[in-house]
């Protein structure tokens, strides 16, 4: 399982940044890194690649309008890499422009997958998830209740 967040720091100009072994040592060497949500990129084992895109999609076997957008949003944006012996790998622009990556940023890992997100916005997005934590779980329990 991956868990636990680490700063690192983001080299703006190569696009280069290194992954925490202690996640490289997870994921393993064949990963895939994609656009995700509230502007942050996420970052998959090659292997539990499809498995994570069921549950975004719901395994539905119909390729309806919202599934065709998120596969548009989340696929057209995924690369695959291999970080070096540093565990670095270089990001295209296309992700570091939809992450809006300063010179620091927080790898926070996720089970099954690691979120990267710029510092000054993760630093945001824990002050809303500490102030709203209750309020979500109780969300999450009412959407359980119609299941």
């Amino acid at each position: 399982m991956i868990i636990g967040h680490y700063t690192t720091s983001f080299d703006k100009e190569k696009r280069r940044v290194a992954i925490p072994k202690k996640f490289r040592q997870a994921l393993g060497d064949e990963l895939i890194i994609a656009r995700w949500y509230e502007g942050c990129l996420v970052v998959v084992s090659k292997k539990r690649w499809d498995l994570l895109m069921d549950r975004v999609t719901g395994k539905t076997r119909f390729v309806t309008s919202p599934v065709r957008d998120t596969d548009r949003f989340i696929l057209g944006s995924a690369f695959e890499f291999s970080p070096d012996s540093q565990g670095r790998v270089v990001l295209p622009d296309y992700l570091t422009n939809h992450a809006n990556f300063g010179s620091e940023v927080v790898f926070v890992g996720l089970g099954d997958r690691v979120e990267i997100w710029d510092k000054k916005e993760w630093e945001k997005r824990e002050l809303y998830l500490s102030a709203n934590a209750g309020k979500l779980i109780e969300r999450l329990a009412d959407e359980y209740k119609e299941i």
